[in-house]
């Protein structure tokens, strides 16, 4: 899809911190060894989930897909961030914002439904035991996995031909680090009513039907939990759905902010981004091994035998 036949602005201008030249230095240092973490923190989860066998059940082979979404997700914008740090045009032509524009949805939509059917999961694993292998087998879990890709590309492809309708005129001028979808409305110099409903109602859609989906899960969660009336079992239902839900939390909470509001811009919204995009995926691995045991195990064992392979 050619996006600069038909408007005049061919490239834009990312204005990114451009209030704290300054820091410059300082933020890329920091941006940097951020995405370093990020990098090696999923990487290792997705690594360690491939090659230990104890770690091959549903819970985890959705965990390792989170990583992987996280990875990607943050790849789209941390890069692009960096560079311009160092480059004194922060441009970015018309067809790579909207290249960047579709990836960033695409992975958003997928990490946003991946986390409801985790939920799901954990709803099957404390709410019927004895039925979860069955229920969460192995092509059940690659049937899942292919909803999540296939619903987040469909949610992409109408965000981007939705911006394509836009026409941009000048300035040229984006208040962001990345190409996005409000940003971008905001220059338009045609009439964005329309399609500012379909945007919002595209990733409305989205976000309604899987807190729906999470509410009911974490629902039929709780009310097991109160009726185990076990202080064993009920901590471990706990332990095991309490990193789950931060993870929610953090990653629902911006985005409702961001996406769910027509195309208004608040000082506020660039930290925000920031948080979901850059932070979340940095959080998300942490959260992840420090409040499993399990997986800190099979991170240690998966280590040792890497280093145990290099002393023979």
């Amino acid at each position: 899809m050619n996006f600069t036949n038909q408007h005049k602005v061919l490239e834009f201008t990312l204005l990114g911190l451009a209030n704290f030249p300054k820091l410059s230095i300082v933020l890329f240092l920091l941006l940097l060894i951020i995405y370093v973490l990020i990098f090696l923190g999923n990487l290792l989860i997705i690594v360690t989930v491939h090659f230990e066998a104890r770690l091959h059940s549903a819970m985890y082979y959705f965990l390792s897909r989170l990583s992987l979404v996280d990875l990607c997700y943050a790849t789209v914008t941390v890069p692009k961030i960096l560079a311009d740090f160092l480059s004194k045009t922060n441009t970015i032509s018309s067809n790579s914002c909207i290249t960047q524009l579709f990836f960033l949805h695409f992975f958003a939509g997928t990490e946003c439904i991946l986390l409801t059917v985790m939920a799901y999961d954990r709803y099957v694993a404390i709410c019927h035991p004895l039925r979860y292998s069955s229920i969460m087998n192995k092509t059940v879990c690659r049937w899942l996995e292919f909803v999540c890709w296939a619903i987040s590309f469909f949610h992409s492809i109408i965000q981007i031909i939705m911006t394509c309708q836009l026409k941009f005129c000048g300035p040229n001028q984006i208040d962001h680090f990345f190409c996005d979808i409000h940003p971008l409305s905001v220059l338009a110099c045609s009439d964005i009513s329309i399609i500012e409903i379909v945007f919002v109602a595209n990733s409305g859609l989205i976000s309604v039907l899987c807190f729906l989906v999470l509410l009911m899960s974490y629902m039929g969660i709780i009310n097991t939990i109160l009726k185990a009336r076990s202080d064993k079992g009920l901590g471990k239902a706990f332990s095991t759905c309490a990193s789950h839900l931060i993870v929610v939390t953090l990653f629902f909470g911006p985005c409702v902010f961001i996406y769910l509001r027509p195309s208004v811009s608040y000082a506020v919204d660039k930290m925000v981004s920031i948080f979901y995009t850059v932070v979340t995926p940095l959080l998300n691995p942490i959260i992840y091994t420090l409040r499993n045991k399990e997986v800190k195990t099979a991170i240690k064992s998966c280590l040792g035998k890497k280093l145990l392979r290099r002393e023979d």
